[in-house]
């Protein structure tokens, strides 16, 4: 699958953190920047992005609690936890600080990462998802389209377990601009990483999270506005120029940008402009 094709100097461990186990990737040289990923995805979704900053950068990229190759607990999915988590891997990793990039959940971490450790985050890109308890976040969750954010419980449980596949194209199929952009390969691989044991009942508990992650993001944005330098990107058939008005109320210098002709997957449907986005803020 070419698109999950990380550069070959590139290795991976499993770094462990409180109550869990994170699986890393990273390589490269120079500034490091770190990438966070979503719900419907995993860590293999930057890897157009590794290919691309590589030879000027130290790139990392973990798969986050209970998600992809990671452990997957029974606790610890709150966001403010999950970014101690990411806090502890950058510490193995020895690094101090570096750039993040987050999408959709990965969001949600990423600040989180930035509201509690604000001097290791040096810029921030941050695209197309909402941060619970952040402006329109009570009428961005009345939304029909995102009903999946209270599906969840055992019964839930048994009518997705073997099913995965098909709850899956329901967010392929519904939230982007084109369904056919996301390749049959690709929906099959992240199929299988949700299929593993107890994966997709971690997924649901990343959003059995969103009340407690609400109360400490207001918290976090009574504390003050983040300083660093932050890009946000929306889809723009999903949150589009909303994401850069969101960051406003969390940090004081914020650039919008919009990649065109996708809906929230932007990856898999614009990989290409998404890359040369993020490549040239970090270039900035």
């Amino acid at each position: 699958m070419q698109h999950v094709v990380f550069p070959r100097s590139f290795k991976s461990q499993n770094i462990k953190v409180d109550g869990a186990a994170i699986y890393t990737r990273s390589g490269g040289a120079g500034p490091a920047v770190l990438l966070l990923h979503g719900f419907g995805d995993t860590g293999d979704m930057w890897a157009p992005v590794a290919a691309a900053l590589h030879e000027s950068h130290t790139v990392i990229v973990p798969d986050l609690r209970g998600m992809g190759l990671s452990s997957h607990p029974e606790r610890g999915y709150e966001k403010k936890a999950q970014a101690r988590d990411i806090a502890r891997v950058l510490d193995k990793l020895k690094i101090d600080a570096a750039d993040l990039v987050t999408h959709d959940i990965g969001n949600m971490v990423g600040y989180a990462l930035a509201a509690q450790f604000t001097k290791r985050v040096k810029r921030w890109i941050v695209i197309d998802a909402p941060l619970p308890g952040i402006g329109p976040w009570n009428d961005i969750i009345r939304s029909p389209l995102l009903w999946h954010f209270n599906f969840r419980g055992p019964d839930v449980e048994r009518l997705v377990k073997g099913r995965e596949r098909i709850y899956l194209d329901r967010f392929w199929n519904e939230l982007s601009a084109n369904p056919k952009a996301i390749k049959e390969a690709t929906r099959r691989h992240y199929a299988r990483l949700y299929a593993r044991p107890k994966a997709m009942h971690c997924a649901f508990l990343q959003f059995a999270a969103f009340n407690q992650d609400a109360e400490d993001n207001k918290a976090f944005a009574a504390a003050g506005k983040l300083p660093m330098p932050v890009l946000a990107l929306g889809g723009d058939h999903s949150f589009g120029t909303q994401m850069a008005d969101i960051m406003r109320l969390v940090a004081t210098d914020v650039t919008p940008g919009t990649i065109k002709q996708s809906g929230h997957w932007i990856m898999e449907e614009q990989p290409r402009q998404t890359t040369e986005a993020i490549v040239e803020f970090l270039r900035k």
